[in-house]
């Protein structure tokens, strides 16, 4: 009987604690006007960022791409960091890194021209956007001493959330590749 009453007792103050933990403001809450950096775009509210995120979602991954043209491992890490974060820096990162491992590279092999969202989904939980996307990345890759016009299509489930002062990709699952459109010829973007 007093090990019933002791375990009631622990479970009892278990939960007053737990229920206080969850009532007490932390400093980690964010309102509804904080707003985020984003890479070439204007900060962002959470309910900004969740209306365009047909701009927030190109404006990170373009940064990933600029990342992936880096050819020494800090400036890799460095420019991923700035829009990357936890899991998604992590794969990122060993991604970049590992396709460097047959002797890294001496300058830049690919230019990006243009990433085109294709289809997109997102779901809202709190301050935490999660994006369902498809995308076509039109660039120029070089190797040795020629170059090809790439457009190739990647889909993905992305988790996009502030992280210090900044919207971040930290979740990443590439879900498919496809290099159909590899060496096809596009129209260049128009500039103004």
């Amino acid at each position: 009987m007093t090990r019933i009453i002791k375990a009631a007792a622990i479970s009892a103050a278990g939960l007053i604690g737990l229920t206080v933990f969850l009532l007490l403001p932390t400093g980690d809450q964010i309102s509804e006007t904080d707003t985020f950096a984003a890479p070439g775009l204007e900060p962002m509210t959470v309910k900004e960022a969740r209306a365009d995120f047909w701009r927030l979602t190109p404006a990170l991954l373009l940064v990933v791409y600029e990342a992936f043209a880096e050819t020494g491992e800090d400036a890799i890490y460095d420019t991923l960091a700035s829009v990357t974060h936890g899991g998604a820096l992590e794969y990122l990162y060993l991604e970049r890194v590992g396709a460097m491992a047959g002797g890294g590279l001496d300058e830049a092999d690919q230019t990006i021209h243009e990433i085109k969202l294709l289809t997109t989904n997102v779901a809202q939980e709190g301050a935490v956007l999660a994006i369902d996307a498809s995308w076509q990345v039109i660039g120029t890759v070089g190797h040795a001493e020629h170059l090809h016009v790439r457009g190739n299509t990647y889909s993905a489930d992305l988790t996009v959330a502030p992280v210090e002062g900044a919207w971040r990709i930290t979740d990443f699952t590439l879900r498919e590749v496809n290099r159909d459109a590899a060496g096809e010829t596009f129209l260049a973007p128009q500039t103004n």
